[in-house]
């Protein structure tokens, strides 16, 4: 069987980071997907609200970075659940639970260097970002020019 889910949309609302009982880092969210067609009658792009779940980690890294209305691409697995509701109604829930999460737009203004800006649950957070390198400007100075001997490849 095969159950993989990718999807992109923006925060709905600020994450907060919540602790189980053992002390297992967790945050639920959900985030605000357009569809791909566009409504004839108003014009408007039908949107699709999605539960999303992390753990460890990824809940870490998605509270630390993620606000409100800020676009980030999920990689998960879709999961049901089911639970009775206060009225005594049996209820299901459809939900993503990250695996990975990565940021869908460019940085903020004021972060810093260069780096992989993911997180997946077997994953540290990643440290201070490093700068940089001198070649990212690519400017055409900072390249070398290459001597063809007629050994390369290509």
């Amino acid at each position: 069987m095969f159950n993989k889910a990718i999807v992109m949309g923006r925060l709905t609302m600020d994450p907060e980071l919540r602790q189980t009982t053992g002390g297992v880092p967790v945050t639920s969210f959900s985030i605000a997907v357009n569809r791909t067609f566009v409504n004839k009658a108003t014009g408007e792009r039908p949107v699709d609200f999605l539960d999303i779940v992390a753990w460890r980690q990824t809940a870490e890294f998605v509270c630390r970075y993620f606000t409100k209305g800020r676009p980030i691409l999920i990689e998960g697995s879709i999961q049901t659940r089911s639970y009775v509701d206060k009225a005594g109604n049996n209820r299901r829930a459809w939900e993503i639970v990250a695996d990975s999460a990565f940021f869908a737009d460019s940085r903020p203004s004021g972060e810093g260097g260069g780096g992989d800006f993911r997180q997946r649950n077997d994953e540290a957070l990643p440290p201070q970002q490093a700068p940089a390198p001198a070649y990212a400007s690519g400017n055409i100075d900072d390249f070398a020019e290459i001597d063809d001997d007629g050994d390369l490849p290509f």
